[in-house]
């Protein structure tokens, strides 16, 4: 039996086995280049009718027809007993015969009421819980391409971890639970299939702090959901580590004698820090938890800076400035609104008839309304999600490049937005000065002072981000390098092989 360490992000997913001697990454997403790693997105869509409505909605339907029904059939009588002739009396009852067999007749009745939800009915009325159990799933870059296709089709869930620690409603928690079931599962029966063994048990990433409002109490669901989600999908033992602190996993192998290092790991939906004491002398070991010095995490990772970017840089081009004609703004609320990807009931809003008759209403109001039709087509055809997904490439390619042309021909033809470094450096320094809060309340709790720095994560490759941090906060502080894509997992993995080596000795 195999056990493998897995790193459920936010942005990106991947999965990893070690042996003891060497890292094997598990191919999860073979249209991408590097396909060890998978878009964590999932999109769950209908190739042609929508599922069957659920039994309440059937029920109310035929009430609803059964009263109409009732309503002819008092007519009806009304009519049998103002005729004037015995013949006209006979048309009546007939007719009233006819009207109560409908009346009774139940398996007809939910036939009408099933037709008539359904000619009205969009994915998007389809409750979560029930996409989950009656739709087909679409993984990585597959299913965000069926997605940009046909996103009417189906509903794109932009990052399920994001609602982990979020307070759900009924039927919300299971739904969550069937999603991460699917992408674990998928995880676990592709390491199987290149491995050639059964894999069991996974240790799995988690944040200090799961995205959400609800303290300890979001923690707990999410870590409940996560666990129901992998024994669901065929995990046996499952633990969870906190991401930082499996990231020093990985970089004590290339430590030569012990030593107390800072971790910042900056991924897409939160950021966690950690100060342990690593050593060589501990590598076997199964229990760190002494070790660690400090730990601390929120919510603030890498799609916040590409909703801020949003914001800044190009919804100024998309009538946020405009005024009214009585001198008021654009209602702000509409561009954050729009980049709400990781709020389900915020998002479907947004979505709404009502939301794009407020827009436009807005629109008869002020002057010089062009700007604003490019708003109406992203609330209209649900386009927030490859609009936010643009915002991280352009966040990307102004790692390497001074200035971007960002084309959103998706929206309007020859849309173009031109981007720089100063653009995303003021759109993120809300974002840095919190991230640096953070790195000093680590500091402040821990009882050793760290002796080396590693910055891992996606967000640890934007040069804004390393100037601000190793230059300017921790300058006296040498930095370790390091994979800043794969140091998670792969001490997910170091810490998944030590939890096996432990349960084949029971």
């Amino acid at each position: 039996m195999a056990a493998i360490g897995i790193d459920y992000g936010t942005s990106n997913s991947e999965a990893i086995y070690f042996d003891g001697q060497q890292h094997h990454f598990i191919k999860l997403d073979p249209s991408q280049e590097s396909a060890n790693k998978i878009r964590s997105s999932v999109f769950i869509y209908y190739e042609d009718e929508l599922p069957r409505p659920e039994d309440s909605l059937i029920e109310a339907k035929v009430t609803q027809i059964k009263g109409a029904i009732a309503q002819k059939i008092e007519k009806a009588k009304e009519g049998y007993y103002e005729a004037a002739t015995p013949k006209e009396q006979e048309i009546y009852s007939d007719k009233i015969d006819e009207l109560r067999a409908q009346f009774h007749n139940v398996p007809a009745l939910q036939a009408r009421a099933i037709e008539i939800l359904l000619e009205d009915m969009t994915v998007q009325d389809v409750p979560l819980h029930r996409l989950v159990e009656t739709g087909s799933f679409a993984f990585g870059e597959e299913g965000f391409a069926r997605y940009l296709k046909t996103p009417d089709k189906g509903r794109l869930i932009y990052s399920p971890k994001n609602f982990l620690g979020a307070n759900l409603i009924a039927g919300q928690q299971e739904a969550f639970v069937g999603m991460i079931a699917k992408q674990l599962e998928f995880f676990r029966l592709s390491a199987q299939k290149q491995l050639q063994q059964s894999v069991d048990t996974a240790v799995i990433g988690r944040p200090v702090k799961f995205h959400g409002s609800r303290g300890d109490e979001g923690n707990s669901q999410a870590i409940d959901i996560m666990t129901q989600a992998a024994h669901k999908a065929g995990f046996v033992n499952v633990e969870f580590l906190e991401e930082p602190i499996a990231a020093a996993y990985k970089i004590e192998r290339s430590l030569d004698k012990h030593t107390n290092v800072l971790v910042i790991d900056i991924g897409g939906g939160t950021t966690d820090i950690c100060c342990i004491r690593l050593s060589p002398e501990k590598l076997t070991n199964l229990d760190r938890q002494q070790d660690v010095l400090s730990v601390t995490g929120a919510r603030l990772g890498g799609m916040e800076c590409d909703k801020n970017l949003i914001i800044k840089s190009i919804a100024p081009t998309m009538g946020q400035s405009l005024l009214t004609y009585n001198g008021l703004p654009v209602p702000p609320a509409f561009f954050s609104d729009m980049c709400a990807v990781d709020d389900i009931p915020r998002l479907n809003r947004f979505f709404s008839e009502e939301y794009g008759l407020e827009i436009a209403q807005t629109k008869s109001i002020v002057k010089n309304p062009q700007q604003l039709d490019r708003l109406l087509v992203v609330q209209e055809q649900k386009l927030s999600a490859r609009l936010v997904n643009s915002s991280r490439l352009a966040k990307e390619l102004l790692s390497s490049k001074d200035e971007i042309t960002l084309p959103l021909h998706y929206i309007e033809p020859d849309y173009d937005v031109n981007i720089n470094t100063q653009d995303l450096s003021r759109s993120m320094q809300s974002w840095l000065q919190k991230v640096k809060r953070l790195v000093t309340e680590c500091l402040e709790n821990s009882a050793e002072a760290p002796e080396m720095l590693f910055i891992t994560g996606g967000m640890s490759l934007s040069p804004i981000v390393k100037k601000e941090l190793q230059e300017i906060m921790l300058p006296h502080l040498p930095v370790i390098e390091g994979d800043a894509f794969n140091s998670v997992c792969e001490g997910l993995a170091i810490q998944a092989a030590k939890l096996a080596n432990k349960n084949s000795k029971k």
